[in-house]
């Protein structure tokens, strides 16, 4: 079936007075009554029996209870207006409840919708292959609607509650004779009202003259102020709703998509990013307006917020024209079949003329679909605003979507920006035209009775003009709508049938779940006129005219309406009047499927008009993008580099180096120096008196348990190479330290990697993949990559605490973190990467210790440090490693054209020692190692594929290739 296209105008107000109302027919349809004035002469009540119950709040049989959706049927002979108003009805049940409704095809149980004597209802589901609901002459508000099909759906009146004593007296000597019934109170055992406070508010409330017998108020309400909200025909309060999910045990909505009003500073999932400088904002007021946000503006009745809130904002005063900002609700599937959703929100313009606001969809074709397609669905442009606009944008998503705002900055300067509040998006349809009248109660007490402020003109889906109008009368005002001539007149059919008006005094509620509106719908038909007009018919023929600002003569229909519409105490209830506005929408929809049918087609979103049109439709979602900060790195083809940590006392405790790590629980690493050269004078020599080499492994990829340590053997692999390492450290604690490399650590462990030596045609990297949890210390170095370079390294150190360290590699730190990075420099013809993907939480620091790689280079370590206890250390390997563990790893040398690989793949458990023997492959090369006095070299398992368990230690001899 076609569907029908629908615009959404939102009209800034200039008032725009109409100089033809003279002459203009009107037809006024008079005031709306209440359900006991619609169902006199035929029913004492409203709810058929059985049941003979006439309590509220709800029937507490389950087998009374529908399935949603519930099936329905629209009888040929219900009223086309009446019929209109079920749909709206429904899709007020669908925006703000768990309950929907469906066109019936074949089940036992259904309602079927008629024009009988009256309006009346069942309480509950009682009948089968049809059960009555009459929305009869005078019964033809939504409001009426909406309270017939509470009845269907279980519910009693709200006064009937056996508790309402406590909240209105009922005065029988005013209450007609035979009607006392209506009035009847039951006990808790057949009713239940699921915990919900009793609600002035209710639908379901009679009003305070119900059944009246001319002596004055049937009921009274025990809180005064209520005495004129009871039995108001608005539409269903939140309690009401509350009340109705309660009963059937759902929390969800089946048309409600997102609100977000930013209060307690809350973003409501939504991201913001920027390819300029121009940045959403969260703020409570901005110089020049905004000076509050719109949810806690004062409404009529002088309520107003008691805190101030929060909205968002986007200057334009600084960035260049065409910088824009982004804001990005979450990504959001659909509920309904129809694809038609409704963005509503309150904007604030205080930029420059040429600044606007892009409003765009971006949808995705399944969850994989990371950076979807942009759709530019609405654009506001304009002058500055001195109050919040409400404006609504139609979507037409058919996939997963989110939405966006895009703040875009145009030529000139400005003083202000844009700023938005109060976001609603719903699966309903939007209004197609809004009327903003600011400053409505001066306004209205200063015109002249009868005067007529009047939209421009609007098209309909099928081509027909119209206009809309609010009429002032001084303490009240009416609401109208008019035929017009237009382009498509010679075209269509006349008269202008089966279209439904509906107008709408909203209810400015920030959420619109929470709203009550005032509205009132009408719907053309082939009355004639007096004059033997249609009333409906073409304006050429037989209206009044009036010259446009265009210069264009157009000619006017019957203004058709209610010229009562509210007063000015209507006007102070709820939130209609916020901030000294008021705010009308207004709907002309074609319901002529409804002729012989019980459901109306979705109707098509036709393409903004867009006066900026953008340029790159390319970008990706906020969500989908990052920022790495990168660490500090050097790279030079002749430099001079010393690094001398001389730090007394330091403490680097929770300290995080870089990006991209993440640390848990008191983390620290600390690497070895490196050095790559093809000519190179490396010196290594391991004097270290009182030595424990107990549980030490060798330097190989494995998986450790329980307390050990590992101690890797020196490797050389050169052409030409000397190569001595010294670690004279004097009372230097390595406890809890985790080598330069790939791992996994938990449980308070130490890793100490060992020097590495890679040539100029090597291709190395360092550390990948790490991961430390517990306890670890990460110290990477400074590397450089020279061609000529001169590097020192004294990491003379008195008493420093590098607990909780982690070395210079890409991580995310949580919980108290600080980062050192290192400086690293890459040679020409290397490709050097250190520590990439390390992840640590908890309190980390990291301290890097120096790198070299160079062609022509002069190195020197000496760590200095007597009585070094290399307990519990790992070597620099790929590991993981659990509960308290230490490493220390072995020295190597890589040749010009080798790639070389330590250690594959050992895995070591239980409190053991591996101590790998140095080795030697050189073409030419002098290589010495001085072992340690006093060494333990108990439970010590030599290099690669080794699994050792309980205190097992073999020992490899020197081996010297060349």
């Amino acid at each position: 079936m076609k569907g029908y296209i629908f615009l959404v105008v939102t009209l800034i107000v200039l008032l725009s007075f109409s100089q033809k109302t003279v002459g203009t027919e009107i037809v006024d349809i008079g005031e709306s009554k209440s359900i006991e004035e619609a169902n006199k002469g035929f029913w004492e009540d409203d709810i058929l029996k059985p049941p003979p119950n006439t309590q509220r709040s709800a029937i507490t049989d389950g087998d009374k209870l529908w399935t949603s959706p519930v099936p329905y049927v629209l009888d040929k002979d219900l009223e086309m207006n009446a019929k209109g108003l079920v749909l709206k009805a429904f899709d007020q049940f669908r925006l703000k409840s768990c309950f929907d409704f469906k066109p019936r095809d074949s089940e036992e149980y259904y309602i079927s919708v008629k024009k009988l004597s009256g309006c009346f209802s069942y309480i509950g589901k009682v009948i089968s292959n049809g059960q009555n609901l009459s929305i009869g002459a005078n019964c033809d508000s939504i409001a009426v609607v909406e309270h017939e099909f509470l009845h269907a759906l279980g519910f009693y009146h709200e006064q009937s509650r056996y508790d309402r004593d406590d909240y209105v007296t009922i005065v029988s000597e005013n209450i007609q004779e035979g009607r006392e019934h209506n009035f009847d109170k039951e006990s808790n055992e057949t009713t239940t009202t699921q915990g919900v406070p009793y609600d002035y508010w209710s639908v379901m409330h009679y009003g305070k003259d119900a059944f009246t017998n001319g002596n004055g108020s049937t009921i009274i309400t025990k809180d005064p102020k209520f005495q004129d909200v009871i039995g108001q025909r608005l539409e269903v309060s939140p309690k009401d709703v509350l009340e109705l999910n309660l009963l059937y045990k759902c929390n969800s909505t089946i048309a409600f998509q997102m609100q977000c009003s930013f209060s307690d500073e809350t973003m409501c999932e939504m991201t913001s990013c920027s390819q300029s400088g121009l940045a959403w904002e969260m703020v409570t007021k901005v110089t020049g307006g905004p000076m509050s946000d719109h949810t806690n503006l004062p409404s009529g009745s002088g309520e107003q917020g008691e805190d101030a809130g929060y909205f968002m904002h986007v200057s334009t005063a600084s960035g260049q024209e065409g910088d824009s900002a982004w804001l990005e609700t979450h990504r959001m599937s659909l509920n309904r079949e129809h694809h038609v959703q409704c963005l509503q929100f309150y904007y604030y313009h205080s930029g420059n003329m040429s600044d606007h606001l892009n409003i765009w969809i971006r949808e995705f074709q399944d969850e994989l679909d990371l950076k979807g397609t942009l759709r530019l669905m609405g654009q506001i442009t304009g002058g500055p605003t001195k109050h919040w606009k409400l404006h609504h944008v139609s979507l037409n998503a058919t996939e997963h979507f989110t939405v966006e705002f895009e703040a875009r900055k145009g030529a000139g300067s400005s003083a202000g920006g844009f700023s938005i509040d109060d976001i609603n998006l719903s699966e309903i349809e939007c209004p197609h035209v809004t009327i903003q009248l600011d400053d409505f109660e001066p306004l209205l007490n200063s015109s002249r009775i009868g005067t007529f402020i009047y939209s421009p003109r609007q098209y309909s889906s099928g081509g027909y003009a119209y206009r809309v109008a609010v009429a002032l009368n001084n303490s009240h005002f009416g609401l109208f709508v008019q035929l017009v001539s237009g382009e498509n007149d010679e075209r269509l059919e006349w008269p202008c049938t089966e279209r439904q008006v509906t107008f709408k005094m909203l209810d400015q509620n920030s959420n619109t779940q929470l709203q009550m509106s005032k509205q009132l719908s009408i719907t053309t038909d082939r009355r004639i006129l007096t004059d033997g007009n249609y009333l409906w018919g073409n304006p050429r023929q037989f209206g009044s005219s009036y010259v446009d600002d265009t210069g264009e003569t157009i000619f006017t229909g019957t203004l058709f309406g209610r010229s009562s519409f509210a007063n000015e105490n209507e006007l102070k209830t709820r939130e209609f009047l916020k901030g000294g506005s008021v705010i009308f929408t207004f709907s002309f929809q074609d319901i002529t499927p409804l002729v012989n049918g019980s459901a109306l087609p979705s109707p098509e979103v036709v393409p903004a008009e867009i006066k900026y049109p953008p340029k790159d439709l390319n970008r990706g979602s906020c969500a989908s993008s990052t920022s790495t900060p990168k660490p500090h790195q050097t790279t030079n083809e002749s430099s001079f580099i010393t690094h001398d940590p001389m730090m007394e006392t330091t403490d680097y405790s929770n300290s995080t180096s870089d990006p991209q790590m993440t640390t848990d629980y008191n983390t620290t690493t600390l690497p070895p120096p490196k050095t790559t050269n093809e000519s190179s004078f490396i010196t290594h020599d391991p004097m270290m008196e009182t030595t424990d080499y107990s549980n030490t492994t060798d330097n190989a990829p494995r998986t450790t348990n329980d307390s050990f340590t590992t101690l890797p053997t020196p490797k050389t692999t050169n052409e030409s190479s000397f190569i001595t390492h010294d670690p004279m450290m004097e009372t230097t604690d390595y406890s809890n330290t985790t080598d330069n490399a790939p791992r996994t650590t938990n449980d308070s462990f130490t890793t100490l990697p060992t020097p590495k030596t890679t040539n100029e045609s090597s291709n190395s990297t360092s550390d990948p993949q790490m991961t430390t949890d517990y306890n670890t210390t990460t110290l990477p170095p400074p590397k450089t990559t020279n061609e000529s370079s001169f590097i020192t390294h004294d990491p003379m150190m008195e008493t420093t605490d590098y607990s909780n360290t982690t070395d210079n590699a890409p991580r995310t730190t949580n919980d108290s973190t600080t980062t050192l990075p290192t400086p690293k420099t890459t040679n020409e013809s290397s490709n050097s990467t250190s520590d990439p993907q390390m992840t640590t939480d908890y309190n980390t620091t990291t301290l890097p210790p120096p790198k070299t790689t160079n062609e022509s280079s002069f190195i020197t370590h000496d760590p200095m440090m007597e009585t070094t206890d290399y307990s519990n250390t790992t070597d620099n390997a790929p590991r993981t490693t659990n509960d308290s563990t230490t490493t220390l790893p072995t020295p190597k040398t890589t040749n010009e054209s080798s790639n070389s690989t330590s250690d594959p793949q050992m895995t070591t458990d239980y409190n053991f020692t591996t101590l790998p023997t140095p080795k030697t492959t050189n073409e030419s090369s002098f290589i010495t190692h001085d072992p340690p006095e006093t060494t333990d070299y108990s439970t010590t398992t030599s290099d690669p594929q080794m699994t050792t368990d309980y205190s097992t230690t073999p020992l490899r001899a020197n081996k010297n290739h060349g």
